[in-house]
């Protein structure tokens, strides 16, 4: 048997027949003008965690790069946004983790991301220059670091292959030149919102052991749909 599941491709478009776990707080979007449509999407509350943390490091990174605000007055502010969308997160994701026992990648995530914010505002309010230099690769490696652990917890290419696009930034960044949070903020948040619009793979369906045997029955046929369409 192997690790990742070979029927799947790694990137394809969504598809309909979603889980009985993925289907709560499912939002979707339909704008048109008559009958024709100009934007019909989908976005489960996994989507909307990729597009929350895809915006908040756009604009982390880009304000960073092109706003001369003070480091402290952007650490206080970025310190307040992390901590909301990190809540935000463990809000959406809390009941799809236990759903697919995978708590321990949310987890993962969480201290990434705290642990992260208090090295970043220790660096600004305590003078720490090594590493203020290098927050950038700080940021790229936890978000490596982030993809990795997912990316084995669901036993996906598509977010192994993220975690190796986030170290090959590392290794970009002194070409960069002055531009280095621009780029950072570009490989993190490009990846996010590419999640965000993209179906990834990911293991076989598991024994969901917080599932009633309706609902248990009902991702066995939308699991059966979606092997169809593959």
């Amino acid at each position: 048997m192997t690790f990742f599941n070979p029927t799947e491709p790694i990137l394809r478009n969504k598809q309909e027949s979603l889980d009985y776990q993925d289907r709560q707080g499912l939002l979707r979007i339909h704008i048109g003008i008559g009958d024709k449509t100009l934007i019909s999407a989908f976005y489960t509350r996994i989507d909307q965690v990729f597009i929350l943390w895809g915006l908040i490091s756009g604009v982390i990174f880009i304000t960073a790069q092109f706003l001369p605000i003070s480091w402290m007055i952007q650490a206080v502010i970025w310190t307040v946004l992390t901590l909301i969308g990190t809540s935000v997160m463990v809000f959406l994701t809390h009941f799809w983790v236990k759903v697919e026992r995978l708590r321990w990648v949310l987890y993962c995530w969480v201290s990434l991301m705290l642990g992260g914010l208090v090295v970043t505002d220790l660096s600004i309010f305590l003078g720490w220059g090594e590493v203020l230099m290098r927050l950038c690769p700080l940021w790229l490696g936890l978000s490596a670091l982030g993809y990795f652990c997912t990316g084995v917890g669901m036993r996906s290419r598509a977010f192994i292959l993220a975690g190796l696009v986030h170290l090959g930034g590392i290794t970009a960044l002194p070409y960069t030149g002055s531009l280095q949070f621009l780029s950072t903020g570009l490989i993190m948040a490009v990846s996010l919102l590419m999640f965000a619009e993209v179906q990834w793979d990911m293991r076989p369906p598991i024994e969901y052991n917080l599932l009633t045997l309706e609902q248990k029955q009902f991702n066995q046929k939308q699991y059966q749909l979606r092997q169809l369409s593959l």
